[in-house]
């Protein structure tokens, strides 16, 4: 964390933007608590972790604070972003998954989860 490549990547993204996740499973009903989530960065062939947790009982990770770049006032321009790679895992159904995700100053970004469980031959689901 303190070489410089990682150092130039805070510089140029100097503010802040939040990721929020939410998963859960049958159609929004069950929410999904224990999720395994890492939020990282390639900065110079290193996988750079910026945040890692779990959801809480209601299948919320509320606020991840990321770098983000600066808006530009020009609002003729697109606004530059961030990309962070969001890995969620959930150990009891084997379900891993990987979501890119943009995350722009002073803006939250909700990413959904959808778990569907694995049929099994007992009742019930996950």
């Amino acid at each position: 964390m303190n070489n410089n490549s990682y150092q130039n990547y805070l510089k140029d993204n100097s503010s802040v933007g939040y990721l929020k996740i939410r998963a859960y499973a049958a159609n929004e009903a069950i929410p999904i608590m224990g999720l395994k989530v890492i939020v990282s960065k390639e900065i110079d062939n290193q996988d750079i972790i910026f945040f890692e947790g779990t959801t809480d009982e209601s299948g919320m990770i509320e606020k991840i604070a990321l770098p983000a770049p600066k808006l530009n006032s020009n609002n003729l321009i697109a606004p530059d972003k961030a990309t962070y790679k969001v890995t969620a895992t959930y150990d009891q159904d084997n379900f891993k998954e990987i979501f890119n995700i943009n995350i722009y100053e002073e803006i939250w970004v909700m990413q959904n989860i959808v778990l569907v469980p694995k049929m099994t031959n007992n009742v019930g689901g996950f």
